[in-house]
């Protein structure tokens, strides 16, 4: 963004910044987590896809089912920690 000239962008994304979050100089993102209505099945996929994913991207497993605490075992036809209801 300093390269392409967007300098009161910076300045209102350096305005948002908390003063606890130190790590950066800018905020990017909203800060909190916000409830959202899950209208259709392909939303819920998206999210489920989402939340399953996590682990894999900070490297922890190869796939979503590896991870013990996911349910993602349950949706792949594993065995999980806990019942998950599909049903939605």
């Amino acid at each position: 963004m300093q390269q392409s000239g967007s300098a009161r962008v910076l300045e209102l994304l350096a305005l948002l910044k908390r003063p606890h979050k130190i790590e950066s100089e800018y905020q990017v993102w909203e800060e909190g987590s916000h409830p959202q209505l899950i209208e259709s099945e392909a939303a819920m996929r998206q999210k489920l896809d989402y939340i399953h994913l996590n682990p894999v991207k900070r490297g922890y497993v190869d796939l979503p089912e590896h991870w013990r605490y996911s349910s993602a075992r349950n949706y792949s036809g594993m065995e999980g920690l806990i019942e998950v209801v599909k049903d939605w």
